[in-house]
């Protein structure tokens, strides 16, 4: 029997985007066990909770990842205001709702990108980010921010968006749509593309049900699971059903993310559609006193905030579970019996977001 050969995969690597680390036993070309190794990154944001006023921790929440800065936000203050029993407006609900599903499509997008430079298609990479620049427009013109935005609050918003404005936005989104429906057609019907995701990196459903899996690496393994489907917000009033593949290998985890792009494109013209009037923001008094667990639905899965207050402006205690460390352990499993050369396309196929993991 070949003799095995530990490589170590990472922290630096020039198809990652992110510093995860991987140490890969292999014999000849196959992988036969991964060793992930995580905390490269390291932040200790989760502390700054007892040294940041409550309502100023939305602002270090949101840094736990820039890319969707806006859901972690939006994680960390619902918690917040369900301690404080806090009822946000409902224009405020659907306008949190509308930036989530960008933040989704930016999110997606970026990944596509990422994808595609992996596969070796550096033009589809280019054209995937031109769009990107789009939806980072949007934000820009909504927010002020391009990565963090800064407008989520506990009990609201900081800025509305006139109807008007998203009258604007609306027709801005349809000429993106437009533009998407080119680059999706690639991934869609690529020969390369499928080549190199086909068959590689299988998860079954069984698996990614007993391993934790979540978001697109779990739907694309068949199972119907998303957060926004439990109601918070405005997702209660909104319309959809969650992306599912059941092939569960790379190609599906693509087209999860492919999909739900047009899905986040919908959901967003509902939220137009269904915009009620009113104030976005409230007056908050006190302080939170008591716990509860907030759970969302990330563009990579979901998460959940542990939030804990003892009465004071200083949280107790704040823990965040990302959807890429639920991930880890069914990326192991994808990994094993895997060809060394399909290593980074099954690592990217779960999103991963370091800086997200290890806070």
């Amino acid at each position: 029997m070949p003799k095995r050969t530990i490589i170590p995969f990472g922290p630096q690597h020039p198809v990652l985007p992110e510093p995860i680390h991987l140490d890969l036993a292999v014999r000849d070309e196959k992988v036969v066990e991964v060793i992930p190794s995580l905390g490269f990154v390291h932040r200790g944001l989760e502390l700054l909770v007892t040294r940041k006023d409550f309502m100023d921790m939305v602002l270090v929440a949101e840094r736990i990842c820039g890319i969707c800065s806006f859901i972690h936000g939006l994680g960390y203050c619902q918690g917040v205001e369900e301690i404080m029993n806090l009822q946000v407006s409902p224009r405020a609900k659907y306008l949190r709702a509308f930036w989530a599903e960008l933040s989704r499509v930016h999110s997606h997008i970026l990944w596509l990108g990422l994808a595609a430079d992996a596969f070796g298609f550096e033009s589809l990479f280019m054209h995937s980010w031109k769009i990107r620049e789009k939806i980072l427009d949007i934000f820009e013109e909504t927010t002020g921010g391009r990565v963090i935005f800064g407008v989520c609050k506990v009990g609201g918003l900081r800025k509305d968006i006139e109807n008007d404005v998203l009258e604007r936005i609306r027709k801005t989104m349809d000429e993106i749509e437009a533009d998407y429906r080119t680059i999706a057609k690639v991934f869609k019907e690529d020969y390369s593309v499928k080549h190199r995701n086909c068959g590689v990196g299988v998860l079954t459903a069984d698996e990614a049900y007993k391993l934790g899996a979540v978001g697109p690496t779990l739907r694309a393994s068949g199972i119907s699971q998303d957060m926004r489907k439990i109601g918070y917000g405005a997702y209660g009033d909104l319309n959809f059903e969650p992306v599912v593949e059941k092939d569960g290998d790379c190609y599906a985890r693509t087209m999860v993310r492919v999909r739900e792009v047009y899905q986040s494109f919908d959901l967003m013209r509902q939220c137009i559609d269904k915009m009620p009037e009113g104030p976005v923001d409230m007056k908050v008094t006190g302080f939170p006193k008591g716990e509860f667990f907030s759970r969302l639905e990330q563009p990579r899965g979901e998460v959940v905030y542990y939030i804990k207050g003892d009465g004071t402006k200083f949280i107790q205690r704040y823990r965040v579970r990302t959807p890429t460390f639920a991930n880890v352990p069914p990326l192991v499993k994808m990994l094993g019996g895997c060809d060394l050369a399909d290593v980074p396309v099954i690592v990217l196929t779960i999103d991963p977001c370091i800086s997200c993991t290890e806070r």
